[in-house]
């Protein structure tokens, strides 16, 4: 079970829950099944196997892991068929901890920029 998808900042659970959202999207088979639930709203994996070029064994494989993650969630469809949803309080965690690391590196980069246009300005009022 993924954690909770509460932490706002940078570090502890948010940290790992990014971390494992990160690892799970960085395959383009999950990417494809999130965006195929995205558009089509809840399905099975046969329903995903038949819209995607996939086995229906390789798409559960998929939907395995990304229910670890906490991306996918499951619920009971007719006749005993499960069908998968998309959740995206994860991705909204991994995008919290991005955009706190983009403004521990915004104060560095600028100084970094601001330092170089100097050293470049000076450079060029030397004979």
């Amino acid at each position: 079970m993924p954690p909770e998808p509460t932490d706002h900042g940078g570090s502890g659970d948010g940290e790992a829950l990014a971390a494992a959202v990160f690892a799970a999207l960085a395959d383009p088979t999950r990417r494809a099944i999130l965006a195929d639930l995205a558009v089509h709203g809840p399905s099975t994996a046969t329903d995903l196997a038949g819209r995607l070029p996939i086995s229906r064994q390789a798409v559960t494989k998929h939907l395995d892991r990304l229910a670890e993650t906490g991306l996918v969630t499951v619920e009971p469809g007719e006749r005993r068929r499960i069908r998968h949803r998309v959740d995206s309080r994860p991705m909204r965690v991994a995008q919290r901890w991005l955009a706190a690391l983009a403004r521990d590196w915004d104060g560095p980069l600028a100084a970094l920029s601001d330092h170089l246009d100097q050293t470049h300005h000076l450079d060029q009022e030397e004979p």
